[in-house]
């Protein structure tokens, strides 16, 4: 097996076939690793996964620097080990039962498995200190200062290859890392020290690695030892959290599938076979995910990393805030009775969002058509001309290459307004708006995230409660409980996600809007996003308002903090930012904005942006910042 790491070493991505080459050589590679002969080895720009005999990677850049590379090679690398010296059943059996422990068992699993390819391949231990590396880069945790903040089963797993490889902490983990050493080592220093006798036997490894847990006081979280088997070994998935959510998703996806609307307009009619086999695709492709995909590391949702010094903001507690998939806050039957409510208000509105998007996706699709160079000393073969290399054997052999598209490994968040005043036609507009364009930037392939923003209490909540019984300080800043909704991911097939719209429809939901803070937190998780560009949509419908962080603070409070951040945004960050005002003129505090009147444009206000942005000259504006404006 030695040596089988460094098969693609040197084999970089070109134009053309350079790039199919480099994916031919990695797919001999992982299936060498994994001994699996019919592995079957995919590249797309959704996440990487793991799931029984199908592995996919991220699809590498035309242009791919030399650390796309190894990157790309250490996710095959740790895949393909997993394949080879990873047993589920064993795993399965032995796993803990507490959502903690359970997430330390498995991230010291996938350790293991890539300590055994590193100790006996050089370029297996490269490729996988260039992936790993990457991860904590991306998961913004080099300068992580908090506890709260560090994911314990990341540092547990870290100091687990150090032992067993001798290779050092990756940079952008070290501060991690130094956040629970010492603890660790002291609780747990001789089981971490006895792994590398077990190495080889995942049974005994597991093992140890229960009596490290029990030995950081997770003993209660373990469970039985001897847990029931998996009925069928090739079928078994992780069963933390995320698999267990996914599932719930896949059970109703043949109830979404029977009340979806028609389709808004002819336009959409003509494509709706292949969209629904497009989203049928995406949808099994997302439920294959793997929990524990090697490379990808829990986002940390905290908005405060990015903030100047000078910004003057504070928070009284964030203990009760929350950021919470729609799908949580209501159960099954509601949020479907909601969708039906949201779709019967939308009838005539609907052929008039339908229309717009239609004409947005045919601008799109008119970019995204197919454009080749001929007659190329390297590339793709043209097998129109082989004529000429039959006719004269002299000739030498043509290749062509297809051109970039302006707009590809792009996504797009749209940041929505859920306060009290957005209450009735606005927020029914909004969400109308949202569905559609999601589903017409998909079908162009542009991932697209939906988030709403509110708080979860009138009047302060359980952070003014609390303040009430430390005395009332003086100057405690934001005063209220923040609910941060995520409607649709950028990861979810919009299919899977179009029932959560309808939560915006609840009676009660619509509360207080403090919008700087949901600003910070939906560019924290654009800035995660692997996508080369990313864009930042903000709808709302006025300036941010909290009684309960106002009645203590200057009553210029959180519009200051809304005017940092958007500086902070549109100075030092490479996500675009644009703003829709609904009756509310947003052209103050945005340099790329748009006021309207009434909600009922919004959807034209939307389709017009997008368009621009995506337009070569639309894009050449928005970098000298010349977004028309209108007020």
């Amino acid at each position: 097996m030695a040596g089988l790491g460094d098969n693609t070493r040197g084999t970089k991505p070109k134009n053309g076939s350079g790039g199919e080459s480099f994916k031919r050589a990695l797919t001999v590679c992982m299936r060498a690793i994994a001994g699996d002969k019919e592995l079957e080895v995919g590249f797309s720009k959704d996440r990487p996964s793991l799931s029984g005999h199908r592995a996919r990677l991220p699809d590498v850049p035309k242009k791919a620097s030399a650390a796309d590379v190894a990157i790309t090679r250490g996710l095959s690398d740790s895949m393909a080990l997993k394949l080879a010296r990873h047993d589920q059943r064993i795993h399965s059996r032995l796993a803990p039962e507490g959502r903690q422990a359970r997430a330390v068992f498995d991230a010291v699993e996938q350790a293991r498995v890539e300590a055994i390819g590193s100790r006996a391949m050089a370029g297996v231990a490269a490729n996988i200190g260039s992936m790993l590396e990457d991860k904590y880069a991306r998961a913004s945790l080099s300068d992580v200062r908090d506890r709260a903040d560090a994911p314990l089963e990341e540092a547990v797993a870290l100091l687990v290859r150090e032992k067993l490889t001798g290779a050092a902490v990756p940079k952008s983990a070290e501060r991690l890392v130094d956040l629970w050493r010492d603890e660790i080592e002291s609780k747990a220093g001789a089981d971490l020290s006895g792994l590398i006798d077990q190495l080889d036997d995942q049974n005994a490894f597991a093992r140890v690695v229960r009596s490290m847990l029990a030995s950081m006081d997770m003993g209660e979280d373990l469970g039985d030892e001897e847990q029931s088997e998996p009925e069928d070994e090739d079928d078994q998935e992780p069963q933390g959290e995320e698999n267990a959510e996914q599932g719930g998703e896949e059970d109703s996806g043949t109830e979404d599938t029977q009340s979806e609307e028609p389709d808004a307009s002819s336009d959409e009619q003509d494509s709706g076979e292949t969209e629904a086999a497009e989203a049928d695709a995406s949808e099994s492709e997302d439920d294959d995910s793997d929990a524990q995909t090697p490379g990808e590391t829990k986002r940390r949702d905290n908005p405060w990393e990015n903030l100047p010094r000078d910004l003057d903001y504070r928070v009284f507690t964030s203990s009760f805030d929350e950021t919470i998939s729609a799908d949580e806050l209501c159960d099954e039957e509601e949020l479907n009775r909601l969708r039906a409510f949201l779709d019967k208000q939308l009838a005539n509105l609907q052929g008039v969002v339908g229309r717009l998007a239609n004409r947005l996706q045919r601008r799109l699709m008119a970019q995204q058509n197919r454009s080749w160079d001929f007659d190329l000393e390297e590339g793709t073969l043209d097998p129109a001309r082989l004529v000429r290399v039959v006719i004269d054997p002299m000739q030498p052999l043509s290749f062509k290459q297809e051109r970039d598209t302006k707009f590809r490994d792009t996504v797009v968040t749209l940041l929505l307004d859920n306060s009290g005043s957005m209450r009735g036609r606005p927020i029914t507009v909004a969400a109308t708006c949202a569905d559609i364009l999601a589903r017409t930037l998909e079908r162009c392939g542009v991932s697209v995230e939906i988030l709403g923003f509110t708080t979860r209490a009138w009047k302060g909540g359980q952070a003014r409660e609390k303040w009430l019984k430390d005395g009332k300080p003086a100057n405690p800043g934001r005063l209220n409980d923040l609910r941060h909704i995520i409607y649709k991911s950028a990861d979810a097939p919009w299919r899977r996600a179009r029932r959560n719209l309808g939560l915006m429809m609840r009676e009660g939901l619509l509360k207080e809007n403090i919008d700087g803070e949901a600003l910070l937190w939906a560019h924290q998780r654009l800035i995660a996003r692997p996508e080369q560009r990313k864009i930042l949509m903000m709808i709302s419908d006025g300036a941010p308002v909290d009684d309960s962080t106002l009645s203590v603070n200057p009553g210029n409070y959180l519009e200051r903090h809304l005017r940092g951040v958007i500086e902070l945004i549109e100075t030092r960050s490479p996500v675009e930012l644009l703003a829709i005002g609904i009756g509310h003129d947003v052209t103050r505090y945005y340099r790329r904005a748009v006021t309207i009147v009434d909600a009922e444009e919004l959807a034209g206000a939307m389709t017009e942006q997008l368009a621009s942005l995506f337009a070569e000259e639309g894009s050449r504006d928005a970098r000298r910042g010349g977004f028309r404006r209108t007020g």
